[in-house]
């Protein structure tokens, strides 16, 4: 199909600088592009090629300054990215309104209802009841159980399975391989060692908007519905456990898995490879990091996490940062820890037990400026800077049991506290 640089710019709402009847017949990257092709620059790391490129037709920033002549008719829009993103979906439903009617050999149970221009293709198999709104597509190999739902202008691509029961909006978009309401993975264990499989009777329902890639899986709702909201985004290889709730505009890059009756906020961003356990909450806005390991809900809104478990993203860095130089650290502790270990014999008939504490003290100061031990804190458990303190300060435990008799609690920098007490510390050292 062919189009001039005006028809576009009025599908964008773009401005014409050069020949408004230039034309176009397929895209380009920009800098690979062919005369009659059209390519887009948002990028500013792609300018230079804004200047050798053969395409016909260019949209661009309306911001972006020219510094040499252009060939090519240029289309000026605020956002080139989002109207490119425009015309690429409008291309697109161009060309799949072209596949109307029905392929044989397919199967249409004699109870479905298809609405105006559907287009079934050969071996899709449409069971009984289902109900299937104008404009849908369903390609070769596409399942259809009993009693779904399929609303208006949805695109199913090959070998989608839809189980029986399930609901699927409009304008959704479930690619290749997909299997929409497949059993929850629910087993009751028996006294014997056995697993009793537990009925999935709910079903799933995908709100308006929603695209699911291929090979993604999501499991019907034991009882109830697994629900996937409007306007959410799953890539491939997702795995979506039975009666999960993903929010408004939610994305999930590839390879995650939600475990069962976990509820993700609105506008949530989960990265790729990442794990969240069952039956918690993510708040929205939340943004887990790749191959991160949510084990408990998350109540603050727009709250970052990182690593397995996940904790906060900012926190985390700064840990990772500060663990790289433990070595140098111990090694300046082992050089202190004679002239403690001095002072220790000197003074400590005086006052044993404060002693004792402005020396801990002392020698958590030597691991680290306080700024920076704070976020080390949260890596190390209790017994090992119990055993660091003990070894650096040389005292025998029962000394440091009869020290520390009652509780001490340190405030650090006011973020950290390091509770020591003896109980404690006789178990650990």
């Amino acid at each position: 199909m062919e189009f001039t640089a005006a028809q576009i710019a009025m599908l964008i709402n773009g401005k014409v600088e050069g020949d408004a009847n230039a034309t176009v017949v397929s895209f380009g990257k920009i800098e690979e592009a062919q005369p009659g092709q059209l390519a887009f620059l948002a990028n500013p790391k792609y300018e230079d090629f804004l200047y050798t490129t053969c395409a016909s037709i260019i949209i661009i920033n309306d911001n972006q300054e020219l510094k040499q002549p252009v060939k090519a008719t240029l289309l000026r829009v605020p956002d080139a990215y989002t109207a490119f993103a425009t015309l690429l979906t409008k291309y697109q439903e161009i060309m799949t309104q072209q596949l109307t009617g029905i392929q044989q050999p397919s199967y249409i149970a004699t109870t479905a209802k298809l609405g105006n221009n559907v287009f079934v293709a050969a071996f899709a198999h449409i069971g009984e009841n289902v109900q299937v709104g104008n404009n849908v597509k369903l390609f070769p190999g596409v399942v259809v159980g009993n009693n779904v739902r399929i609303a208006d202008n949805t695109i199913l691509h090959a070998g989608v399975k839809i189980y029986h029961d399930c609901v699927i909006g409009m304008n959704v978009t479930i690619h290749a391989g997909s299997v929409i309401g497949g059993d929850g993975f629910g087993f009751a264990p028996q006294a014997d060692g056995s697993f009793k499989k537990v009925p999935q009777i709910g079903n799933v329902v995908i709100e308006d908007f929603v695209e699911i890639g291929a090979n993604a899986t999501i499991d019907r709702a034991t009882i109830g519905s697994t629900l996937i909201k409007k306007g959410a985004k799953l890539d491939n290889l997702i795995q979506i456990a039975h009666n999960v709730e993903v929010g408004n505009n939610t994305v999930i890059a590839a390879q995650a898995g939600v475990s069962g009756s976990t509820k993700i906020g609105n506008n949530a961003m989960i990265g790729g490879q990442a794990g969240i356990v069952g039956h918690i909450t993510l708040a929205d806005g939340t943004k887990v990091n790749a191959q991160s390991g949510v084990t408990k809900s998350i109540k603050t809104p727009h709250t970052a996490v990182t690593g397995s478990p996940a904790f906060d993203y900012t926190a985390s860095l700064r840990s990772q940062a500060l663990s790289r130089s433990l070595p140098g650290l111990e090694k300046r502790n082992k050089l202190a820890s004679g002239s403690i270990w001095n002072r220790y014999f000197t003074t400590s008939r005086k006052n044993p037990k404060k002693l004792m504490v402005v020396e801990v003290i002392r020698v958590i100061n030597t691991l680290s400026d306080i700024s920076k031990l704070k976020y080390a804190i949260p890596l190390m458990h209790f017994s090992e800077l119990a055993i660091m303190i003990k070894k650096i300060i040389q005292v025998q435990i029962q000394q440091f049991v009869e020290f520390f008799s009652c509780f001490y609690i340190f405030q650090l920098d006011g973020l950290i506290q390091v509770l020591i007490y003896k109980h404690f510390l006789r178990y650990q050292c």
